[in-house]
């Protein structure tokens, strides 16, 4: 048979969304046409949809309960088509999806009937991701999740599942994506069932299904081992000199890297509990700039906000979160001075590396935020390079009320709802009105339109397409 040439075959890299309906196959014939058609209809009706097919950048793939979305834009584009997918379903009860989001290899190819296809390990892992689901759930690889994570809006709504088996004795690493409207919360039927069966890590596969053998084989092989075992442990013993105790054993355990740090929750200390927004917003900036710092390990925002901001037990929060050090730190606005206290503390036994206090104008917040990064990086020993000392001192407005707004905007964004939304976007308009180059504002305006109609059935309309295009002219 003549292989197909490499001409034939369109190599891109896809931002995948896999759908079915669940109990698809126990549905009558007349059910099962009925749901494929509203499915059908809701999906095209989302925005990412509409957007990605009038671009030119979608890839669609029927299956006989739902389909496959290949996105050639964005990670966050099936996301987003996700989420507007959930909340449709919210009118529609009898419908019962689960989704399944990958981005990896797609390739265009024909079929036997010379029809156009798609195929590759994108969709391929999208739907072995889907099959991890029940009803209602957006579950998304391992490798997504981390793309997501770069922005902080979606870090509060990733929480990680674990590894689940699919087909082939494959085990994919999966995250369940869900906001408090939308998505499914519960662990899914296989996860639980996974927690029970699975092998310990580093297992060898064969322990998972062990075959059966006489009872006397195994015990002459239990016996053999624990031979073995003595006579190692007598032959180490006595050519290795005295054994060391079990505690400088943990010691030496390869376990958590010396250049990794948690940022805890800064404190509010101002009078007005409404300033709340501006202790966030300091912490976030913190934390953001030491993560461009590829020599540190730093642990994301959803990792830590569930943690007060100045926890009592240290060592044992710092090896829950798998990190040698911790920041700790509070804030204190008042007119337009603010006083920012930070710590950096050594988990293991709970000294402090180093601790400053800066009383500054609002107008040189960002100066601090930088000093604390560099001066953080600079206690642990981390290497910088020339692009990413750039990157931690970037100033990304020169206009103090500017920022006040833009903080503003991005707490309410993250609290989500139609009225915390709206009020966002008012506030993001401010801040660009303020500063007509600030860039992280038109990305916050951006991204409030997009999930304006979810939570409001209003579309961003002219104003929409204004931000968006002044968003990728802002970051790009």
């Amino acid at each position: 048979m003549p292989s197909e040439s490499s001409s034939d075959v369109k190599f891109q890299i896809g931002h995948v969304l896999f759908i079915d309906i669940v109990g698809y196959s126990k549905l009558l014939i007349t059910e099962q046409s009925e749901q494929i058609q509203k499915l059908k209809e809701i999906v095209r009706a989302t925005e990412q949809f509409r957007i990605a097919a009038a671009e030119g950048k979608l890839l669609r793939l029927p299956t006989g309960d739902g389909g496959a979305l290949v996105f050639r834009t964005t990670p966050e584009a099936p996301v987003w088509c996700a989420l507007e997918i959930s909340k449709a379903l919210k009118n529609h009860p009898e419908l019962h999806v689960r989704m399944g989001i990958h981005s990896g290899p797609v390739n265009e190819i024909s079929d036997l009937n010379e029809q156009a296809n798609i195929a590759g390990a994108g969709i391929n892992i999208a739907q072995r991701v889907m099959d991890c689901a029940d009803a209602g759930h957006v579950l998304l690889t391992k490798h997504v999740a981390e793309d997501l994570e770069q922005y902080p809006r979606w870090r509060p709504h990733l929480h990680d599942l674990g590894e689940c088996e699919v087909k082939h004795d494959v085990r994919l690493h999966v995250v369940n994506l869900y906001t408090d409207e939308l998505g499914n919360p519960e662990v899914p039927g296989k996860f639980q069932k996974t927690k029970v069966t699975q092998p310990a890590p580093g297992a060898a596969v064969s322990e998972a299904k062990p075959a059966r053998r006489p009872w006397s084989w195994i015990a002459a092989l239990i016996i053999a081992a624990a031979l073995a075992a003595a006579a190692a442990f007598y032959i180490f013993s006595h050519r290795a000199g005295p054994r060391m105790p079990p505690s400088s054993a943990v010691l030496t355990s390869p376990a958590i890297p010396e250049k990794s740090i948690a940022v805890m929750p800064f404190e509010n200390l101002s009078h007005d509990p409404d300033n709340a927004y501006f202790a966030d917003g300091v912490q976030e900036e913190i934390l953001t700039r030491l993560s461009k710092i590829a020599d540190l390990k730093v642990i994301s925002r959803t990792s830590t906000q569930h943690y007060k901001s100045a926890p009592e037990n240290l060592p044992e929060i710092a090896k829950q979160l798998s990190v040698a050090h911790i920041v700790q730190g509070s804030v204190q606005k008042s007119g337009d001075s603010v006083r920012v206290n930070v710590q950096l503390i050594k988990a293991a036994n709970d000294s402090h590396l180093w601790a400053d206090t800066f009383d500054r104008k609002l107008t040189d917040i960002f100066a601090v935020e930088s000093d604390i990064a560099k001066t953080i990086a600079d206690t642990l020993q981390a290497k910088l390079t020339s692009s990413e000392k750039q990157l931690i001192a970037a100033k990304p407005t020169s206009d103090a009320a500017a920022y006040e707004f833009y903080l503003k905007g991005h707490l309410l964004w993250g609290k989500r709802g139609g009225d915390n939304i709206r009020q966002a976007i008012a506030f993001y308009e401010q801040a660009i009105a303020r500063d007509p180059n600030f860039a992280l504002a038109y990305a916050g305006l951006a991204d409030a339109f997009v999930l304006q109609p979810l939570y409001t059935g209003v579309i961003g309309g002219a104003s929409e397409s204004k931000c968006c295009r002044a968003k990728g002219a802002a970051i790009g």
